[in-house]
């Protein structure tokens, strides 16, 4: 063998040795966070458990957190620091969860950048919102790229708004998508055989034609979850359900027409938001600080994503690509989403 092929073999066979040692010298800590890892495994990767990473030095009873919410809004596993999507969302309600427990708390500013997802998964990140509304922690959220949709759910019952003239926001409403391949199956002589213990059993089904009934089921189903969305948005920004069902047809605005139409409360950047929060709060002085997985690094190279699948730390590309399929459905199962760009 030439001298590439035998630093090949040496590299499998390190990775194959490193797997082993590890599996049989590490273990997961057995408490309620599963992630959290120890022993040897924390030494390379880190602890893989939240930290906390101060930004701005100050006043460390009265501090500013600064959250970031970007990507689609899935039921995604934690993976900390062995996921490469960009949102977390077992991380975010943990997130959510330790400001509720921190007393010094002061403020929060949320920077969204999401065309929305599921309406489960919104849901639940509205719920933990409520909570920390109802412990009066002021909350100025700054829409950045995108805050579609389910962006626009979660950021409704802020008590300040910011987006850029540029921000694509609204899309306020919900979709269910799906494919329907009976006309195609007709054509092609392929029948359909389903047995069903009712007529509804297979509603929404690729195979057969909707009826009335499916379409009234569906529909029904789909205006229910749009009557939850147009209660968020009416509760947060002191609109009428009437007023907001007006201007909440889907349509997407711009951060100038979200202005006019109250969806929104200032133009600026993040900046110009976490300024006016501390002016209005007079917390010019407070410490301001992000969250962040404790990590060496390690796991972000080759080596050591290699050697996370083999633990089974690391999810698969495909078993990641499963996941977000069963989150946000597929064409054959269909869910429904506060999802800007869905069909």
């Amino acid at each position: 063998m030439n001298k590439r092929r035998w630093i090949a073999v040496g590299i499998a066979a390190g990775l194959f040795i490193c797997s082993g040692v590890f599996s049989l010298m590490t273990t997961r800590e057995t408490t309620e966070d599963t992630s959290a890892l120890q022993g040897l495994n924390a030494l390379f990767y880190g602890s893989n458990t939240i930290a906390e990473t101060p930004v701005v030095a100050g006043d460390e009873t009265q501090r500013i957190v600064r959250l970031t919410l970007e990507g689609t809004i899935a039921s995604t596993s934690s993976g900390g620091l062995f996921t490469s999507e960009t949102y977390d969302h077992q991380r975010f309600l943990e997130e959510l969860r330790m400001i509720q427990q921190d007393p010094t708390i002061s403020g929060i500013l949320l920077e969204v950048n999401t065309p929305g997802g599921g309406v489960y998964e919104s849901a639940e990140i509205a719920r933990e919102l409520a909570k920390i509304k109802e412990q009066e922690i002021p909350m100025y959220v700054s829409m950045k790229n995108m805050a579609a949709s389910g962006g626009y759910y979660i950021s409704a019952g802020a008590d300040k708004i910011f987006a850029t003239e540029e921000t694509v926001t609204g899309s306020i409403g919900v979709i269910m998508s799906g494919i329907n391949y009976a006309g195609l199956f007709e054509k092609l002589g392929i029948e359909d055989s389903t047995y069903k213990s009712g007529a509804l059993k297979d509603v929404g089904s690729a195979t057969r034609e909707a009826t009335e009934a499916d379409k009234e089921v569906l529909q029904t189903y789909v205006d229910n979850a749009y009557g939850r969305f147009v209660s968020i948005v009416a509760e947060g920004r002191g609109m009428t359900e009437e007023a907001v069902r007006k201007i909440a047809d889907g349509r997407i605005y711009d951060g100038q027409q979200a202005l006019e139409v109250g969806l929104i409360d200032e133009i600026g950047f993040p900046e110009d938001a976490l300024s006016a929060m501390q002016q209005d709060l007079h917390l010019e002085n407070a410490e301001i600080f992000t969250y962040d997985v404790d990590n060496t690094g390690f796991a972000a190279t080759w080596l050591g994503s290699r050697l996370a699948e083999f633990q089974g730390l690391k999810a698969s590309n495909t078993e990641r690509i499963l996941e977000l399929m069963e989150s946000l459905g597929t064409s054959d199962a269909p869910k429904p989403l506060y999802y800007y760009g869905g069909a």
